[in-house]
């Protein structure tokens, strides 16, 4: 039987550099897991591929995944869902794959009542001072949307006690290396591999 695959959730605040830590680790290792590809309602757009850029439903398929309960998670964002579907993130799972999900604090606490087993990281700012100068270099926010980014993340970073890890970024790649270094820890925990060593045991006996 295949040994079930990690599910990797990297979140943290807005701003903090979730999306590029993440591209960090997707090009610069060699990876055996894949990224949750996400589910939307949004009209699919010229080039983009069912399956690959995203899952393209109704909003009465959606709306029906949410009644049966079939979605890690998701939110509403101009007037089109998006969301991340259980049954794709199980399948991955059950074929010994793991599976990286990188989404927003909030999104990250359903998950884990959901998938408790997960492995949760909080990608933190070195300081709030940081946070707030990589947010105003965006240069894509009013004043008035920046602090409210601001008080949100003072709010996320109280949260932090329900992740496993925290990962500050200073660097990209910093940031980036103790991720998977974490990955790689979790899979050589004794609790993944009792199972195997057992068997080996009773061959020697």
């Amino acid at each position: 039987m295949t040994e079930r695959g990690l599910l990797i959730v990297l979140s943290g605040p807005s701003g903090v550099g979730k999306g590029t830590v993440r591209k960090a680790i997707f090009d610069n290792y060699n990876n055996d897991f894949d990224y949750s590809v996400s589910m939307t309602t949004r009209k699919q757009r010229e080039g983009e591929v069912d399956g690959v850029d995203y899952y393209f439903r109704t909003k009465e398929q959606f709306e029906h995944l949410i009644r049966e309960d079939g979605l890690l998670e998701y939110a509403e964002y101009v007037g089109n869902y998006y969301g991340t579907p259980l049954e794709y993130v199980n399948k991955t799972l059950d074929e010994g794959r793991d599976v990286f999900l990188e989404i927003e604090v909030q999104g990250a606490l359903k998950v884990r009542e959901k998938m408790p087993e997960g492995i949760f990281v909080f990608l933190s700012p070195p300081d709030l001072e940081e946070l707030n100068s990589r947010i105003v270099n965006r240069g894509t926010d009013t004043h008035e949307m920046i602090e409210k980014r601001m008080t949100k993340a003072v709010e996320e970073l109280k949260l932090i006690q329900y992740y496993d890890y925290v990962v500050e970024n200073d660097t990209v790649n910093n940031a980036a290396r103790k991720i998977r270094n974490i990955i790689e820890s979790e899979h050589l925990k004794v609790t993944r591999n009792l199972k195997e060593f057992a068997e080996i045991i009773e061959e020697m006996e």
